[in-house]
This record gives structure tokens, C-alpha cells and sequence, in this order.
């Protein structure tokens, strides 16, 4: 199959990069040229995931995975009034990881609106008003926050858990290619420049070996990436094709980070420096709705 990105993908991609390198304000500089939608349905999942990709590129703390999530969600199950709810710019989350009925580390919680909250087996549509949030700091330092939920909000008809969940992983595995792609970048460049014992560090046989292997590793989340979006883009059975992206976007992207920190070595484990944060977000991404190990099990019940 070719996943090449169409012209419009391409361009869209291109936009969203021209923006995070130069504004100071992303999320609403994005919604205000359109990467953010006026309706979740002018994006579809692939587009979605090119502008994801350069999201991760930049690590930039914007809510869109979450509030395009949820909208996508109300924009296919949810009532008129549900869908009434979206405007653009509007910071929707969703509550998908839960610890002794606790949910927790719910992306951006102390600034969404409202939250999309699986519960039993239905899920509701549950404004932030109506809900005790505790801020939480995650390990890279972004805004989250839990809450104990019992009841309330607006049922959403027919939307399950799993399609949440689906549509999210989906988003950590493009996020996780963008952190991948330009974390093995900025390592590429430092082994190039970087001189011990009169030569760069780059053409000792080590450090080439761990840099090919980190550029297989990234074309791995990449194609692991597109095949599942596309599946899930046609309406296709993706389970185990989502978990094989996860899988990819976990194990290999953890080699990728701690290569990363390796290759860089002093300025790799300092907190100031650019590739602490490519590494922060990999972890993140690596085990945020279940690591390597999850995903083998989703993928031998899939299958």
C-alpha cells in the first residue's frame, strides 16, 4: 500500500509547522488558521495524524489530541446538543485511564470545558463544572488533573470506550513518530558536529551502529502508524493493527529516547536542554494508555 500523504495532508502539515516555529500563542494561532477546525468533520483521521506528527515535532502542550478526540466522538454519536457544544478552540478531554475508580492523569483537566468519562458501559458528556478536579503534573511537566466520577453529564449514544481509546492510542503512536523523528534528527546533527579525539562522533562505529538502529526504529512507528490510520480511516477492523503501532511506538521509541540521551551524552540528562524534552515525551508517549507489554496482549486477543 502507498501512505504517502496527499497534497492537501502535505500542506496542512506544513501550516501547522510554519506555526508552532513561529507563534507564541500555538493553540490559537491553530485555531484561528484552520488546523483547528470550525468542525471536527472538515478533519479526517489522517489529517488528524499529519497534524499530529509535527505536534510531536515540536512538543508542543496543546490540547489537540483530546479535544479532537472527544469532538470527533460527539460530531459521530452525539445528540444536537451535544454537537452544539463544539466551537472551534474549545478544550474538550477525555477521562480514559481510571486507578481504584479514580480517573486520572486526564490530558489537560484544569483547562478543558467539559470531558467525555466512560462509565459502566456507557459514556458521558460531563462539563467541568460539575466535577472536583486535582490538578497533576505529569512526567513531562504538563497540565492533567484527576477526579472521582459516580454519575452525571449527558449519556452519548452509541459512542463505547473503546472507540475513545482506539482513536487516542492512535494519536500517542503520531505524536510519538513526530518526538522520534526530530529527537533522532537532533542526535544525528550532535554526532556530526560533536569532536572526540579529533573526529566527530558520529564516525566511530558505536554511535553509527545505535543511530541506524534508531533510524529503523522511526521508520517502524512510521509505517505501523499509517497502516493503522488508514484502517481506522476506512472504517475498517484496526484493533490489531492499532496495537501493533502501539507496540512499535513504545518499545522502539523508548530505544530511540535513551539513544537520544546516549549520543548526547551530559547535555542528554540535563533538564534544560532540548533533548530532555523529546525523551520526557517519549516516555510519556511510550506508556500513556498502556506500554509494549499491554499492547502484545491486545494484539494476541485480537488476533
Amino acid at each position: 500500500m502507498d501512505f504517502t500523504l496527499t497534497e492537501a495532508q502535505r500542506e496542512l502539515a506544513a501550516l501547522t509547522r510554519k506555526i508552532l516555529d513561529s507563534s507564541d500563542t500555538p493553540w490559537t494561532d491553530l485555531v484561528k488558521s484552520g488546523v483547528v477546525p470550525e468542525s471536527p468533520d472538515e478533519l479526517g483521521v489522517l489529517e488528524q495524524c499529519a497534524v499530529l506528527v509535527e505536534l510531536g515535532r515540536a512538543v508542543a502542550a496543546v490540547p489537540y489530541l483530546p479535544a479532537m478526540v472527544a469532538s470527533s466522538a460527539l460530531a459521530s454519536f452525539g445528540t444536537p446538543e451535544h454537537r452544539s457544544r463544539f466551537t472551534p478552540g474549545t478544550v474538550l478531554s477525555v477521562a480514559l485511564s481510571e486507578s481504584d475508580g479514580v480517573k486520572t492523569t486526564v490530558p489537560f483537566a484544569t483547562t478543558a470545558s467539559a470531558f467525555l468519562v466512560p462509565h459502566d458501559s456507557q459514556v458521558f458528556l460531563v462539563d467541568a463544572g460539575e466535577l472536583e478536579i486535582t490538578p497533576q503534573e505529569l512526567v513531562d511537566g504538563s497540565d492533567a488533573g484527576s477526579f472521582t466520577f459516580s454519575g452525571g453529564g449527558s449519556a452519548v449514544p452509541g459512542l463505547t470506550a473503546d472507540w475513545l481509546v482506539t482513536r487516542y492510542t492512535l494519536g500517542l503512536c503520531a505524536l510519538q513518530l513526530g518526538v522520534t523523528e526530530r529527537a533522532l534528527e537532533l542526535t544525528a546533527g550532535h554526532a556530526r558536529t560533536r569532536v572526540q579525539f579529533e573526529r566527530p562522533i558520529g564516525s566511530f562505529q558505536a554511535v553509527a551502529q545505535r543511530l541506524a538502529d534508531a533510524y529503523i526504529d522511526v521508520a517502524a512507528i512510521r509505517l505501523t502508524l499509517w497502516q493503522a490510520a488508514w484502517r481506522v480511516s476506512e472504517g475498517l477492523d484496526a484493533d490489531a493493527e492499532v496495537a501493533t503501532a502501539k507496540f512499535w511506538a513504545a518499545d522502539a521509541g523508548h530505544r530511540v529516547a535513551h539513544t537520544a540521551v546516549h549520543v548526547h551524552g551530559g547535555t542528554g540528562i540535563d533538564m534544560s536542554h532540548d533533548v530532555h524534552r523529546y525523551f520526557t515525551a517519549a516516555k510519556r508517549n511510550e506508556f500513556e494508555l498502556g506500554g509494549a507489554t499491554a499492547q502484545l496482549l491486545k494484539l494476541s486477543a485480537a488476533l
